[in-house]
């Protein structure tokens, strides 16, 4: 867990309040960062989400079956304030040192959903924010610590090792944003990130922490960031990112 669980807390207050004021807008606007949805997708999706959650810390491990059966036929905007009433309330009944199921081979407490629920209201707030043309920043201290998350376990975990990359770079990528670096080294059947800026990088993607993040997710275009060094490199780096954030 990168940051104080109050602060997780607090911005997964701050985010889940703003994906709910979006939402007023309308629910059947086109999410044109995730092709097909609408922002009714989004909202419904960060509220299974949040009570899958919910689920895994009382288990402390993955709830089966899942999705409970009618959760699809639920209001969507009442599902999503149920859902996000419920995750504050599992998240602190839990505490940061409950053992439990999570996808992090490093950090098997609870604290690692603090971390991860607040991370994906955010990036479903864009996705709803972009829908309506109404994006709004996020804090940089959150988008650091979202970087240093994608980074590490989203695209350096254990997933490689079968090779099913379709991307399958070999070269070192560094990712800088307000003074904060990344190494990431990259072939067909690993991913190794390092703190820092030691050594020679292929590539380089650098610029505003939100915007970073956000072009790490795929939620925004090549001219919002910088790039130097090899443009086949960044093209195949961004997309081994989306293969590790489906």
């Amino acid at each position: 867990m990168g940051l104080s669980a109050e602060y997780y807390l607090d911005q997964l207050a701050t985010e889940s309040a703003r994906l709910r004021e979006v939402a007023e807008l309308g629910l059947d606007a086109p999410v044109p960062s995730c092709p097909g949805w609408t922002v009714d997708t989004v909202v419904s999706h960060v509220a299974q989400v949040y009570l899958h959650k919910v689920e895994v810390l009382r288990l402390g491990a993955l709830p089966k079956p899942w999705p409970p059966e009618g959760i699809d036929e639920r209001d969507t905007l009442e599902l999503y304030d149920e859902a996000a009433l419920a995750i504050v309330a599992a998240l602190t009944q839990a505490g940061t040192t409950q053992q439990t199921w999570t996808f992090n081979p490093r950090d098997s407490t609870s604290g690692f959903w603090y971390r991860r629920m607040a991370l994906e209201t955010v990036v479903h707030r864009v996705d709803a924010e972009l829908a309506h043309d109404v994006v709004t920043p996020i804090a940089a201290e959150l988008a650091l610590d979202g970087i240093d998350e994608l980074l590490f376990p989203s695209l350096g975990g254990p997933w490689w090792d079968e090779s099913w990359t379709k991307h399958p770079i070999d070269a070192t990528v560094r990712i800088t944003a307000e003074g904060r670096s990344w190494t990431v080294r990259a072939d067909a059947t690993s991913v190794t990130v390092l703190q820092g800026a030691e050594g020679d990088a292929d590539a380089e993607i650098f610029g505003d922490p939100g915007a970073v993040y956000l072009w790490l997710f795929g939620r925004t275009s090549d001219d919002a960031v910088g790039f130097t060094g090899s443009e086949d490199v960044v093209r195949e780096f961004r997309g081994r990112l989306s293969e590790a954030t489906q």
